[in-house]
């Protein structure tokens, strides 16, 4: 009789502590890991993983799949790239708590908000809920390859709570405060991981206009996160209303909440492309907290935070012009056609783009424009930019984006990089990167569905920091640790992210020389035949998931060992024993 119910033999593990990588032996008995490195005893299946690097699965902690795991039995792209457990419910959008007279206003919300098309949420969600603790419930019954967890999201609370007031912003009254501060004690006890909200001006309805939790008042998130104080348990994850206010501001708004309830917050950092580094107070800030000993910490994105603009995408720098709404809605083969008329292309080369949403019209930033080719560089030089190949030629960046987007018969992709590339490198992401309360984040997998695939960041962290980048790269092992044991102990999920005895067997085997992150392609896919962009990755040989195998050599099997993960776990009794 095995000793074992699987067995990975010889391979390099890379355990999510961030040390050395050693080369050993992974043993699973059920859903957990019983042994690591050199043990006594054999599995009733074995598989040779020499020459591959074993890994704990990545935890992306900032995703919006709250639609998706209701209508779909697979949370990609995250599981393609090695993710095993997402949180949902960030930014503080979300469809729970919902009465049916809202199920319009939260899609409305929704859909401004992550670029999920409304017909798609409409066809797709089944609504079989109306409190939080309802939709955890609905989560809770539906099979799926990896493990969910959410956030109780502000908009739809504050809806909840006051009805059209909270949809109108209106200033939230004692008994307002009170009915919110109970919804979340409830949501927590029912297994939310915390609470989740957004202030940025950015985040706007399908209909233009503020979302429901902007602006609101330092009482209020504290009325909210006291719910999650009167529960013992729970993280509060913002969205900070920068740069409209300060970083000082806003950090030491936060860090009022904190002290007043008690409660650890997680927020959203990135870096301008130039200007001032304005990223490195924010980093002394967290010194300060952790000073004070609160545990605040920082989501950083790995790579370039921006947008991909194409003819069959959510944007392109012409899709705001009066002269391209003729043939907006026009099948792409028609749409090409009509780009390839001199007369229109005249027009539109030389036309200012109308006022729309805030992320469409930062759709012409050309100096930090690119082709987005096969090989999906994510830190291109500046010299590849549509600014500098228009200079180069002695022409309008509008031309040369023009010609672009009817490439590969107006398939061709641009990569518009807003935020994290300063100066054109990835030097301060690196940077943040490195600070103690600092996590990797802001996949985003589940929404923005056409205009960006950022779910990928695993692979590209392992290909592009880890083996290929020119210049400073990450070791191994803090990579792994960035991606698995520190995003998952940040949220107060403590049974993952490490690969030791007792912990959740969730594990990747990844051929390292193999890796490699595809460009992105679209799918039709979606409820309705909704749209969305896709990312494969190469190179994963194995992700496993509660000691289920559910891809092998870079291909999804049938099993669903996923489940809803209710509230913060804790580590292992073995961990606490050491």
């Amino acid at each position: 009789m095995a000793d074992f119910d699987l067995v990975l033999r010889g391979g390099l593990i890379a355990d999510g502590s961030g040390g050395e990588p050693v080369r050993g032996d992974v043993a699973i008995v059920g859903n957990r890991i019983a042994a690591v490195g050199s043990f006594q005893g054999e599995g009733a299946r074995e598989i040779d993983v020499a020459g591959r690097v074993v890994t704990p699965g990545f935890v992306d902690i900032h995703t919006h799949y709250d639609g998706q795991a209701i209508w779909s039995d697979r949370l990609n792209p995250s599981s393609q790239h090695g993710v095993t457990t997402v949180v949902v419910g960030n930014c503080g959008v979300g469809f729970a708590p919902c009465r049916p007279g809202d199920h319009d206003l939260l899609i409305n919300v929704m859909e401004g908000v992550e670029d999920i098309p409304g017909v798609v949420m409409a066809e797709g969600l089944d609504w079989h809920w109306e409190s939080f603790p309802q939709y955890l419930d609905a989560l809770d019954a539906k099979p799926r390859d990896i493990d969910i967890a959410a956030y109780l999201p502000h908009s739809p609370l504050r809806v909840f709570a006051m009805g059209d007031r909270g949809a109108a912003r209106e200033a939230a009254n004692d008994d307002d405060l009170a009915r919110m501060r109970s919804i979340a004690k409830e949501a927590i006890e029912a297994g939310a991981l915390g609470f989740a909200t957004s202030r940025t001006f950015i985040h706007r309805t399908a209909a233009g206009q503020l979302i429901p939790s902007f602006d609101a008042s330092q009482t209020e998130l504290e009325a909210v996160a006291m719910g999650l104080a009167d529960a013992g348990d729970g993280i509060i994850q913002a969205v900070l209303d920068v740069p409209t206010r300060s970083w000082d501001d806003e950090i030491g708004m936060l860090r009022e909440v904190m002290r007043r309830t008690g409660r650890p917050a997680t927020f959203t950092l990135a870096a301008p492309n130039q200007g001032p580094r304005l990223w490195e107070p924010v980093l002394a800030m967290l010194d300060d907290a952790r000073a004070e000993g609160q545990k605040l910490s920082a989501q950083v994105f790995p790579r370039p935070i921006g947008m991909i603009a194409g003819l069959e995408l959510s944007t392109n720098p012409f899709c705001l012009c009066p002269s391209f709404q003729p043939i907006a809605g026009l099948p792409l083969a028609e749409k090409v056609a009509a780009m390839r008329n001199p007369a229109l292309r005249a027009k539109l080369v030389s036309e200012a783009p109308a006022d729309g949403h805030p992320l469409t019209q930062m759709g012409r930033a050309w100096d930090w424009m690119f082709l987005l080719t096969e090989e999906a560089d994510y830190e291109p030089s500046l010299d590849k930019s549509i600014s500098a190949i228009a200079k180069a030629r002695g022409v309008t960046p509008e031309e040369v984006a023009y010609d672009l987007l009817l490439e590969d018969d107006g398939h061709a992709m641009l990569l518009i990089a807003l935020g994290n590339f300063f100066e054109g490198r990835l030097d301060a992401v690196q940077e943040m990167l490195d600070h103690p309360n600092v996590v990797v984040g802001l996949g985003d997998g589940g929404a923005h569905y056409g205009v960006i695939c950022d779910a990928s960041f695993p692979t590209f962290t392992l290909q592009h920091w880890v083996r290929d980048r020119s210049g400073s790269r990450m070791p191994l092992g803090q990579a792994v640790k960035m991606l698995a044991h520190d995003p998952a102990h940040v949220v107060g999920l403590l049974d993952r992210g490490l690969i030791a005895p007792g912990y959740k067997a969730d594990i990747n085997v990844i051929d390292l020389d193999r890796v490699r992150l595809c460009k992105p392609e679209v799918r039709y896919d979606l409820p309705a035949g909704g749209r969305r962009l896709d990312q494969r990755a190469e190179g994963f040989d194995l992700t496993i998931v509660s000691g289920a195998i559910i891809a092998e050599r870079d291909t999804p099997t049938d099993a669903r060992p996923g489940k809803l993960v209710r509230g913060t776990q804790a580590a292992p009794v073995l961990e606490a024993a050491e």
